[in-house]
């Protein structure tokens, strides 16, 4: 699908982390754009939507779907030529009381939905699907069983279940939802992106999304004491919506695309990049955790061994290859990333005034 002025695509979501930032770039390329919201009356959520709305005068309109409501996306994927569907509920493991509830119902029964109202869609061409890279594993152990340790497309997450790593399951299903339906009709082609840890400056102050919140622990100090050895595969916000509009402007873009960079970031990786510019934060560690007091410790922290066990200094090579040969992704230094999302993360503090952010993380 080429670019147009003329051209009109849907973004379920619009008003999370990842959709925002989608959208604003799909106005900057020219693009009309329909973005859903679970509700304009939210006005802290919707103000940057809003904005966008005076900066690009006629060229968005929103709407209110609810992602377990039948039809509810009908009348924004109408006259749609891709839908990019990024709307998915994300919790903290804390958070999650009904795993079921909580992240499978939403997950999979919104992409049913979603599905749906593209089937009833006759312009709609193409499907661009948000995944995640927790479709492709459940623990990082699990990548050391992948063909030379290496996390690939290849794959899909067969050990995340309801009960253990409710989010990566759900995300799973939802996924496999998708490419059912796209097996079934030949009308419109789905594309899958599965970002990592998504990091980065947010464009609304009331983001909820559960990225932005994962690494409050090391900003608050809790590890001043030395960085306890986990790595994350990781991508910026910016990057994860500029490899959306690739997966739909490339005419042969087809499956799976992992979008992240190709070498994992640690906690101590972290604290080492905000150092730099922050070198007098008491509450950044200087030191990297030996393996047994986490382990000792783990459990007052909310992790059970076995998590620590399947995670703990485990790192692995990320093949995202296809990603930068098919879409042209060119990935920012991790650096600019992190320093970037601690610099939102503080401006969020200093605006709260409380010193606490929300902590119900949503999409994706």
């Amino acid at each position: 699908m080429g670019r147009s002025t003329e051209t009109t695509v849907a973004v379920t979501g619009g008003s999370g982390f990842v959709g925002s930032h989608l959208v604003r770039r799909l106005l900057e390329r020219g693009y009309r754009v329909h973005a859903t919201v679970r509700s304009t009356a939210n006005t802290a959520k919707v103000r940057p939507l809003h904005e966008m709305q005076t900066a690009f005068p006629g060229r968005l309109d929103l709407f209110e779907a609810d992602l377990l409501k039948e039809g509810s996306f009908d009348e924004a994927t109408k006259d749609c030529t891709v839908v990019f569907h990024v709307a998915s509920p994300f919790f903290m493991p804390e958070k999650i009381k009904d795993g079921r509830r909580d992240m499978v119902d939403p997950a999979l029964l919104g992409t049913r939905n979603v599905l749906a109202s593209v089937e009833r869609t006759p312009t709609v061409e193409r499907l661009v699907f948000t995944s995640t890279v927790g479709a492709i594993f459940g623990d990082y152990a699990d990548v050391l069983e992948m063909d030379g340790q290496v996390l690939s497309e290849a794959y899909f997450n067969t050990t995340s279940t309801e009960e253990n790593n409710p989010y990566h399951y759900a995300k799973t299903l939802a996924e496999r939802a998708a490419w059912a339906a796209q097996a079934e009709q030949d009308r419109w082609r789905m594309v899958s992106v599965n970002p990592g840890l998504v990091l980065g400056p947010s464009l609304t102050p009331a983001s909820e999304s559960g990225s932005l919140f994962l690494l409050e622990e090391l900003f608050k100090g809790y590890f001043f004491y030395g960085a306890p050895d986990f790595s994350f595969t990781t991508v910026d916000v910016r990057d994860l919506a500029d490899a959306h509009i690739a997966a739909a402007e490339t005419p042969d873009a087809g499956g799976r695309y992992i979008i992240a960079a190709e070498t994992m970031t640690s906690f101590h990786d972290m604290a080492r990049v905000i150092r730099t510019r922050h070198p007098r934060d008491l509450r950044i560690p200087r030191t990297a955790l030996p393996h047994w007091p986490v382990r000792v410790l783990g459990p007052a922290f909310g992790l059970t061994q076995d998590y620590i066990r399947k995670h703990l200094g485990i790192r692995f090579r990320v093949d995202n290859g296809r990603s930068v040969r098919e879409l042209g992704i060119t990935y920012r230094p991790v650096e600019e990333t992190v320093l970037d999302h601690y610099e939102a993360w503080r401006q969020r503090r200093r605006a709260a005034g409380s010193g606490s952010a929300a902590s119900t993380p949503a999409a994706p």
